[in-house]
């Protein structure tokens, strides 16, 4: 018995290894949740990300919309196949549509912090991202 549940516990640990092993983690982000409230079976929270010179979010995709506004720098924010959607400057405002299929990554290009307010409606319970692998960028 106890054997068998040493061999569940490896096996489990291997699978979220390599899960984890694929993902391309993010590199000088820091964020900080403003407020959060759950309102008819949706999360609403509202962060402040910063991502410093020559970060990047990591690939990745959101179970719900996400509302962002650029309060400095330039966000540069490219798609899973590798082009880039959109270049945002301080002022400017994007979405990013829900999905597995929208996915994304954001990266700071330039010499000074990048700062970003966000709105997440996700569904109850959604975590804020999930990471995905890099879909062949010569990029992160």
């Amino acid at each position: 018995m106890r054997l068998a549940a040493l061999a569940g516990a490896v096996l489990t640990t291997v699978a979220l290894s390599a899960t984890a092993a694929n993902a391309t983690p993010s590199s000088g982000v820091t964020g900080t949740i403003i407020s959060e409230t759950t309102v008819a079976g949706k999360d609403i929270i509202v962060r402040e990300i910063t991502i410093a010179p020559g970060g990047t979010t990591g690939w990745h995709h959101h179970d719900g919309t996400l509302y962002a506004y650029v309060r400095s720098g330039t966000l540069t924010h490219n798609k899973s196949d590798c082009s880039i959607d959109g270049i945002y400057h301080a002022g400017d405002a994007l979405i990013e549509q829900a999905g597995a299929d929208n996915v994304h990554v954001g990266r700071n290009l330039g010499t000074t912090p990048m700062v970003l307010d966000v709105v997440y409606v996700l569904p109850a319970g959604a975590p804020l991202a999930v990471d995905e692998p890099n879909p062949g960028c010569d990029f992160q």
